[in-house]
């Protein structure tokens, strides 16, 4: 027995769910497929997602005025999609953004600056005096400067942005289908999907927004030119009796002379083991995924110790304090297209695909995914504002 749909999402992760959402609000017939989380990582052999974590980096300064946009769009409706779920998601702690002195050989401060002034933010200027004054935990040296944004910025729990958007999309009709799509196919006019429990759905449009895994060659007709890079993460376990030395830390993207040591920060965060962790990301080098399984064995992986031990010594550094503090890691995947843009198009006249976040999808996930439903409700994307930037680009 084949259920039949008007429009199928495959993927349930920051960018399918919300495109699940928008489509449900236009009209019936939508059903979003992708599993839950799985309970133990190490011993589970399906598909995996990246956003299985309590913390992601948001805000509006961008010196690309298309991810500006993107992520101007989704940040401006958090405070409405929180409101209409009950689930709490975002953190306005702010965003410091910290690098070598204007004037010098690095422009990064200076692009940073002049691209809050294009988009009108309010950021403030600090000099290495001011940062050692007002960010205590912190190291940066001499010879740096922060743009600190105050408003509008801060952290999402991916997690919870998920299970928030996945909810209205279930309160608008959308069928929400808790498995893992195994392979797509366009038969009689239709989009089949079928599912890893034996189940079988139709659609006249199917999108396919399965992040990294979105490079199955059984998901999509033609392969969708895409890079997928193995990404490992540390924790810090901060224990509560300390966590007030931390107070209003801000999330963090530091560039330091040596571009090697580029990382991202997020403040302490309690995860679901009942542990407050700090949490920095920034692999010195990439590791190419080449194949599905590859990806799927990387999660179980969990991470290179070799990138552990970089993070471990750039904290020691730069937040001297917890230089000893417990350490732990986690393996995601980042996903970049040709262009640096998310790939959003049709690979055939009833498979789309919505894909590629590039490495700086989450904070701006909503708007990307409101892109999709545009894309699948209309055939294409009929909002002007970002011209032919996100067309994909497949391998035939």
């Amino acid at each position: 027995m084949i259920e039949r749909f008007k429009s199928i999402v495959v993927g349930r992760g920051m960018m399918g769910a919300a495109a699940a959402r928008y489509l449900a609000l236009s009209g019936e017939g939508v059903a979003v497929i992708g599993p839950d989380e799985p309970k133990n990582w190490s011993s589970h052999h399906g598909v995996f997602a990246s956003h299985y974590d309590e913390a992601r980096i948001t805000r509006t300064i961008d010196s690309n005025p298309i991810w500006a946009r993107l992520a101007n769009r989704s940040i401006a409706r958090y405070g409405q999609i929180a409101a209409e779920s009950g689930i709490a998601f975002y953190d306005e702690v702010g965003c410091l953004i910290v690098g070598p002195k204007r004037g010098g050989r690095d422009p990064y401060i200076g692009q940073v600056e002049a691209a809050a002034g294009q988009l009108g933010v309010s950021v403030e200027m600090l000099s290495d005096a001011a940062l050692k004054s007002r960010f205590r935990y912190f190291d940066f040296g001499s010879d740096c400067e922060g743009v600190y944004e105050q408003r509008n910025a801060g952290y999402v729990n991916p997690r919870r942005l998920v299970e928030a958007q996945s909810l209205l999309a279930e309160k608008a009709g959308a069928r929400v289908i808790r498995q893992a799509a195994v392979s797509v196919r366009e038969e009689g006019g239709l989009a089949i999907v079928t599912t890893d429990d034996g189940a079988v759905y139709s659609a006249e449009r199917v999108l396919i927004a399965a992040g990294g895994f979105s490079i199955n060659e059984n998901l999509l007709p033609r392969p969708v030119d895409l890079k997928v890079y193995a990404r490992t993460v540390a924790f810090f376990e901060i224990p509560d009796e300390d966590l007030a030395a931390y107070s209003g830390m801000p999330s963090l993207i530091h560039q330091p002379a040596d571009p090697t040591d580029h990382i991202y920060l997020l403040p302490p965060v309690r995860y679901p083991d009942g542990k407050t962790y700090l949490k920095i990301g920034g692999d010195p080098d990439d590791l190419q995924l080449e194949t599905e399984s590859e990806i799927r064995a990387w999660f179980r992986r969990g991470g290179r110790l070799t990138t552990r031990d970089h993070l471990h010594r750039i904290i020691t550094g730069l937040v001297p304090t917890l230089a000893d503090a417990p350490i732990s890691m986690a393996a995601c995947v980042t996903s970049f297209t040709p262009e640096n843009y998310p790939a959003i198009g049709f690979a055939s006249e009833h498979i789309a695909v919505l894909t590629g976040g590039c490495g700086a999808a989450a904070k701006s996930s909503d708007e990307i995914g409101r892109l999709g439903a545009e894309l699948l409700q209309h055939g294409r994307i009929i909002d002007k504002a970002y011209g032919d930037v996100f067309r994909p680009v497949f391998r035939d």
